[in-house]
């Protein structure tokens, strides 16, 4: 076997295991370790205000972070190999922004209110991801290009871009304050109460994900070689539309279109495995995921005096510098393989 994919799974996994707690130390207000350590085990002799920033604010945060990392990357694992376009995800494509416009109906009209807004949220952004993936799929069968349809997503998410433009416009300012927070992106929005929703929607559609594990490897091939094995094109593409979309939606309807995560993190993946089997790559880009989406939220709360950077002020950072060398190296990687 060879120790190189092992040995990324066990990387990516330490990284998790020593970024979550540096999120739950990190903060505002300084919390001793054995504090912290306190509030997880309920011993109730620390302060208890201690208890409550740890439990109802730190612990959602990091595990919002992680779950959220997870989910984008293997979105945009699933549709780069889907397109067979290495540029390909959910904020290139369009699909962040077709799940923002769903959100902006939702809000900037002022529908739901109170624990029913994200619900609400949930379901537009969900509505508006499937909307673009089904439109980009669409395309495909007649563009066969895929810098052609990297092209056609950019104008989709333009267009999806001027639809939120105008409704900003003649929604009211409240509302348009309430949605302009939210499309900068935040690992702080999903409550304790709203956890175990998020975190049961994350993994159970990251699971689902590792069904399609042999149709995206015969993909790899070409669709005539995947046909000729006896993947059923149009059930797969279904799905991974299905799967992919959902995840986005997720991850934006709670915590706004959180850019290059779902576009970089593949690529870091295949570049430490060596090998775009799905069998290693699925397992490593999703803990590749959680580590990054980990790393961003703690970035996020270092500068604590002036408090929280929003995530899409600190993903470009992570993510453009991978995504320029894919470009100026594609020639000296043997991409999907």
């Amino acid at each position: 076997m060879n120790i190189r994919r092992p040995a990324t799974l066990l990387v990516a996994s330490a990284l998790i295991i020593a970024l979550f707690p540096a999120c739950l130390l990190a903060g505002s207000v300084d919390i001793p370790a054995a504090d912290v350590w306190r509030a997880l085990t309920g011993d109730a002799t620390g302060r208890p205000v201690w208890g409550v920033i740890v439990r109802d604010i730190r612990v959602p945060m990091a595990v919002c972070a992680a779950l959220s990392g997870m989910a984008l990357a293997i979105s945009g694992l699933l549709m780069q190999t889907l397109f067979h376009n290495p540029l390909a995800g959910p904020s290139i494509m369009g699909i962040s922004s077709g799940s923002s416009l769903g959100v902006a109906l939702v809000v900037l009209a002022g529908i739901g209110g109170g624990a029913a807004i994200g619900a609400a949220t949930l379901v537009g952004a969900l509505a508006g991801a499937l909307a673009i993936m089904t439109l980009l799929l669409a395309m495909s069968v007649r563009v066969r290009s895929a810098a052609m349809l990297l092209i056609v997503g950019v104008l989709i998410g333009y267009l999806s871009s001027s639809a939120i433009s105008l409704l900003n416009f003649f929604a009211p300012q409240q509302s348009v304050h309430a949605f302009v927070l939210w499309g900068l992106g935040n690992f702080t929005s999903v409550t304790p109460a709203q956890l175990p929703l998020f975190a049961a929607l994350s993994l159970l559609f990251s699971a689902l994900s590792a069904f399609y594990i042999k149709a995206l490897d015969a993909l790899l091939l070409g669709e005539r070689y995947a046909a000729n094995s006896g993947v059923s094109l149009p059930r797969v593409r279904r799905g991974i539309m299905f799967v992919s979309g959902a995840l986005t939606a997720i991850v934006t309807a709670w915590c706004g279109p959180i850019a290059f995560i779902g576009l970089a993190v593949p690529h870091i993946a295949r570049l430490a495995l060596g090998t775009s089997r799905h069998a290693w790559l699925l397992p490593a880009t999703a803990l590749a995921g959680a580590a990054t989406g980990l790393l961003t939220a703690l970035l996020s709360v270092l500068p604590s005096a002036w408090g929280i950077l929003p995530v899409n002020a600190i993903t470009p950072l992570l993510g453009v510098p991978v995504i320029l060398y894919i470009i100026l190296n594609g020639r000296k990687i043997a991409y999907f393989n």
